[in-house]
């Protein structure tokens, strides 16, 4: 029997596929709902299996709100934005039976574009983008609760972090102004240091804040502490992304955390894109312009991987091939070639703390380098 061709029917394919998908929403007899959530309330719009409205409504955006909204009803598909209350609302969502879509906020263009923008309509047009296919919100999933918990102590790390740094940036700028200027130290031991050197004149003025520097390194170091214990404890995968040079505690735990699991990814070339440390491209006909990175995904991980980057590239790194790639990129000159360099070794490094993380290989530094190619034998003129 003679084969039919599919060659050019890609797009009718699609459609049919889309079509099917649709008919089996409605034989089912599946009902869709979106909601678009509010800080204090939040607006839902009902879709029938043959995609007709047939109710419209609005929910305190508490849980006892919603499970009084959603607890007595039949199994649904529910689409929902990603956003602050996204998560719990999710899990309270699925805990009820039903099939929970978060949306990707930027691949919705039709909701967070629109001209017309009003809670009732994005709503529907979130029932009916999860009525046609799934796909076309890029759904994602949040992650459990006790992750959520582990990685919301990490953040909270961070924040103290950067508001020590913009009290001490804070502290120098005043006793510049007053016409000193203050030895360098370390953050940690800042506030210690600082105390004797500022001026009489606004030592008034900088004592809470040199207090408060204090207090919080303090609690940062009880946070790390905390940090070393749960990746040792909880989270003992960990210790296989802390063979890499410049990978500590801190950022091996905030990459188990945030990836929760290394088979959501088909390879491990795709957690750079995950991440957002690739280039975005706008590619139409002839024109293909070399752009940034595309800074999606998680940017709290995306930083620390910087920032062991840095440290692989600065005079602290010890030698290895990652070090070696970003020293050549390096030095090809331009102006931001050290930047583009951070960044390539920060996506290298992603890519290999998940391959290290999936196959528990153990990690050689110099494996490139070490390499010996086979050389070919001599041939014999006959």
């Amino acid at each position: 029997m003679k084969k039919r061709s599919t060659r050019g029917t890609g797009r009718t394919a699609t459609k049919e596929g889309q079509r099917s998908r649709s008919r089996r929403v409605e034989e089912a007899g599946v009902r869709v709902i979106g909601i678009d959530l509010g800080d204090r309330q939040s607006h839902y719009c009902t879709l029938d299996a043959a995609g007709t409205v047939i109710e419209r409504g609005r929910v305190v955006t508490t849980p006892q709100g919603f499970r009084e909204a959603f607890g007595g009803r039949d199994r649904a598909r529910i689409a929902m934005e990603v956003g602050t209350h996204s998560p719990w609302v999710s899990r309270l969502l699925k805990d009820l039976g039903h099939e929970v879509l978060v949306a990707n906020a930027r691949k919705v263009a039709l909701v967070f574009k629109s001209r017309h923008k009003r809670d009732e309509v994005d709503c529907e047009s979130l029932a009916r983008l999860a009525r046609l296919d799934p796909k076309l919100l890029g759904a994602i999933e949040h992650r459990s609760q006790p992750i959520a918990e582990d990685l919301a102590m990490l953040r909270s790390r961070d924040v103290l972090v950067r508001a020590r740094t913009k009290l001490i940036n804070h502290a120098r700028g005043a006793v510049k102004s007053a016409g000193a200027r203050l030895k360098k130290s370390s953050a940690e031991a800042f506030a210690k240091h600082a105390t004797g050197q500022v001026p009489d004149s606004i030592q008034h003025a900088l004592s809470p804040v040199l207090s408060t520097i204090e207090l919080l390194t303090r609690q940062i170091r009880d946070l790390d502490d905390r940090v070393a214990e749960l990746g040792e404890t909880r989270y003992p995968e960990t210790e296989l992304l802390r063979q890499v040079d410049g990978v500590g505690p801190l950022v091996s735990l905030a990459y188990v955390l945030t990836l929760h699991r290394p088979e959501r990814f088909k390879n491990s070339r795709a957690v750079g894109a995950y991440l957002g440390l690739v280039p975005a491209r706008c590619q139409s006909g002839k024109s293909d312009p070399q752009l940034r990175i595309t800074k999606e995904g998680d940017g709290f991980l995306r930083r620390l991987l910087v920032q062991a980057s840095q440290r692989m590239l600065g005079r602290f790194g010890t030698d290895s091939d990652l070090r070696r790639f970003g020293l050549a990129l390096s030095a090809t000159g331009g102006k931001n070639a050290k930047k583009r360099a951070v960044v390539a070794v920060a996506r290298k490094l992603a890519v290999l703390l998940h391959h290290l993380w999936r196959t528990g290989e153990v990690y050689e530094p110099m494996k490139t380098a070490n390499t010996i190619l086979p050389i070919a034998p001599a041939t014999v003129a006959a």
